[in-house]
């Protein structure tokens, strides 16, 4: 038996550290020789305290409590979405739609449990988005990591990045870890946050949880299970309107022989290695082969052939054609490349908000849009995610991955409510190329909406 009144639970570097001798030591507690004490994982405090609850507890450091009130007003489902997560132990996922309101859900997860806590985002755009609405809700001063700053109170914001560069130092000074976009934090390096944190309570946000490779299964372990899941169908009542539209175009006769040549030598390789493109491991496994000549060769045919389908003469045409038939209305034009963008902005006279625009002009674009001052945005994948862009009822999506997530994410920009509004998303697809399969990929499990426009 562990003597428990001379146990001392301690953080150090990223570990729980118990300072006294152990029998019957579960698993993930391990022996560290060196120091003559025993390991866990960060995470794992939660499970140490049950383990040994009289234990003298020295892992957190700084306010522990902080003084949170809101006028913040829930709908049905967040507060449902709230409850599922409290009655989890305040572990868990919440999965709700670009647009529905995951933010409401974290401030009021904050209020609830009114103790330290940091918010990590995966863009300086995001977690300056948080910053303010958590100073907005609650009237205080809210720390920051990233960005250029390097300001830490009881609630600070965090970019991915600076989360797991510092977070043997961070990870014991926050007792609640809500992380947005929570489907980044399975990938690579970024997992360690979850496991180096020692917070005992833990929100993960997102709108598309599932990856293409499975690594989001083991984010249960880490953040808690996926408690709460509803998809636009469900939320109807709560989002606009809206209609998805397909609009075909045809490559020119230059276009389509240049398309026609690449993809010809592109999908002779892929025959002749036995490959099959319908999945990110085979696709993997094409990349990994383009290292000899012959791999190379169909690699720079691939991109070729998607660059042609992508940015196909035509599609400027009808992207006119779509603007000229929303005159009044907020679009934003979505494209896969900070080329098509750039060549977007030239062609209508509009700005383009890339990975290349200062942080300052990003800003002035946002509110320009928001006070109409501009009603149109031209921009390749930094508005798929998280930004919050109000009153947009238009998205063109000129060229696109075959990511369900992304698809997804761009319908969201649109479907903010407001009395009386209709939403529509048009797909600009190439005819006779890969990108009708692409489209349909990417729209599978989502409801193209009503009326005469809408098209499967």
């Amino acid at each position: 038996m562990l003597g428990v009144a001379e146990t001392v639970i301690e953080y150090v570097g990223g570990s729980i550290v118990i300072r006294s001798g152990v029998d019957k030591a579960p698993p993930y507690l391990v022996k560290d020789d060196r120091v003559g004490v025993f390991r866990a994982e960060g995470f794992r405090y939660r499970e140490l305290k049950k383990r040994y609850p009289g234990a003298k507890d020295n892992v957190f450091t700084g306010d522990v409590t902080v003084k949170l009130e809101s006028s913040i007003d829930l709908r049905d489902y967040q507060k449902l979405s709230l409850k599922r997560w409290k009655d989890n132990g305040s572990n868990g996922i919440v999965v709700l739609p670009t647009a529905a309101g995951k933010t409401h859900v974290g401030l009021a997860a904050m209020e609830l449990l009114k103790t330290s806590a940091i918010v990590i985002a995966p863009t300086i755009d995001l977690i300056e988005q948080w910053r303010k609405r958590i100073s907005d809700a609650f009237g205080i001063e809210v720390g920051q990591i990233g960005g250029g700053e390097d300001d830490l109170r009881p609630i600070t914001v965090c970019t991915y990045d600076s989360a797991y560069l510092r977070a043997e130092s961070l990870g014991n000074k926050f007792r609640f870890l809500l992380v947005d976009e929570v489907h980044h934090l399975s990938s690579g390096k970024f997992i360690e946050i979850a496991r180096m944190y020692a917070a005992p309570f833990r929100l993960g946000l997102t709108a598309t949880l599932e990856r293409t490779d499975g690594l989001h299964e083991q984010l249960a372990q880490y953040m808690g299970e996926k408690v709460f899941e509803l998809g636009y169908e469900e939320l109807s009542d709560y989002l606009s309107s809206y209609k998805i539209v397909r609009v075909p175009i045809r490559l020119s006769e230059e276009e389509e022989r240049e398309y026609a040549k690449n993809r010809s030598v592109f999908l002779n390789y892929v025959r002749r290695h036995r490959m099959t493109m319908n999945g990110s491991w085979n696709f993997e496994k094409f990349i990994l082969s383009s290292w000899n000549p012959e791999g190379r060769e169909a690699l720079i045919a691939w991109r070729r052939a998607r660059e042609i389908a992508f940015s196909a003469g035509k599609k400027i045409e009808a992207t006119k054609a779509i603007l000229e038939r929303h005159t009044s209305e907020k679009t934003i034009i979505f494209s896969e490349d900070t080329e098509t963008a750039y060549l977007l902005s030239r062609s209508f006279l509009i700005p383009a908000f890339t990975y290349l625009t200062p942080a300052k002009e990003r800003r002035e674009y946002l509110q320009w849009f928001r006070e109409n001052k501009i009603r149109v945005i031209a921009t390749s994948k930094v508005l798929d995610e998280g930004v919050d862009v109000p009153d947009a009822s238009v998205a063109i999506i000129l060229s696109g991955s075959g990511s369900t997530r992304q698809f997804r994410q761009r319908l969201g920009r649109i479907l903010r409510p407001a009395h009386g509004k209709q939403a529509f998303l048009y797909e600009v697809v190439a005819r006779g190329t890969s990108e009708f399969g692409t489209s349909a990929r990417r729209r599978k499990g989502v409801p193209v909406g009503s009326g005469p426009d809408s098209q499967d």
